[in-house]
């Protein structure tokens, strides 16, 4: 059985068919995830579902244990993550309300660990194409069929926060050529990349920043409605993709780390090949 992950908003795990619903605790060697996980079964698939802030949304951006959120997802069995998340367009073509596909990051956080090595053993994987694109594929055609607005392909520009950008850097950023704004995706995306998990994003623009000057600044109460308003669509889009993505995958990314471990075996210590183990003992 496939076993899919969704990190997101609390809500989309209420999913139509979607059966033998648990919480899972789930302990890693970074601490605890944003919160227990919520396993279930739809059809075929095993699936899990992260609040990515908590409940109650309790968490910044940067408090986030992103280390251990991913961590959680690949000790549960997790080899495709869906990201479900509320952006800022930096395009006058991406109207709030719609839907984008990404396919670049541009990481403009300042404060994150954003890696599983370090402490013992260094490894450099590749971030060229951030994302899966047989995963994004899948995803753009589910939201296709759902009726969706959707661009596919595109810069997601991850901001620190938790403050909205000002109207100097949103226009720089403009400059820059990036689609959308956010404050989470592209720390996950180093983070999936290096347990080999595939990734995708559904970013929903909820706003245009406030470098528009027909339109209203970003506030939380605007990026909130639009988001409620989505919900039921992004529950949509998982149920349509989840039956069209593949026992077996296709892709490099269940093999990012294959070339990518430095550190000579002989030279990792066993509290380090312990605590990794999940992830590098397939070359270790």
């Amino acid at each position: 059985m496939k076993t899919v992950g969704v990190i997101g908003g609390s809500g989309l795990y209420d999913i139509e068919g979607l059966t033998d619903v648990e919480s899972v605790s789930v302990d890693t060697p970074w601490g605890s995830p944003s919160d227990n996980l919520i396993v279930g079964s739809l059809d075929d698939t095993r699936m899990v579902f992260l609040p990515r802030h908590g409940r109650y949304h309790k968490q910044m951006p940067s408090e986030i244990n992103y280390r251990a959120n991913i961590f959680a997802m690949k000790k549960m069995g997790v080899e495709w993550i869906i990201s479900v998340s509320a952006v800022g367009s930096m395009k006058e073509h991406i109207s709030p309300g719609q839907i984008v596909i990404p396919s670049q990051f541009y990481d403009h956080t300042k404060t994150r660990v954003s890696t599983f090595f370090g402490s013992g053993i260094v490894a450099h994987v590749s971030m060229a194409d951030p994302v899966c694109a047989l995963l994004s594929d899948e995803l753009y055609n589910a939201s296709i069929s759902s009726g969706a607005t959707v661009h596919k392909g595109g810069t997601y520009l991850c901001m620190e926060g938790p403050q909205f950008s000002s109207r100097a850097e949103s226009n720089i950023y403009r400059g820059w050529g990036v689609d959308i704004i956010g404050m989470t995706n592209a720390t996950e995306a180093k983070l999936a990349r290096e347990a080999e998990i595939c990734y995708a994003s559904i970013s929903m623009a909820t706003d245009y920043d406030c470098w528009h000057e027909q339109h209203d600044d970003v506030t939380v109460d605007d990026l909130i409605e639009t988001l409620n308003n989505n919900v039921q669509l992004a529950r949509d889009i998982i149920k349509k993709v989840v039956p069209a993505i593949g026992e077996s995958r296709e892709c490099p990314c269940g093999s990012a780390l294959q070339n990518a471990i430095i550190t000579p075996k002989e030279a990792i210590t066993k509290e380090t090949r312990d605590r990794l183990e999940i992830l590098i003992k397939r070359y270790v």
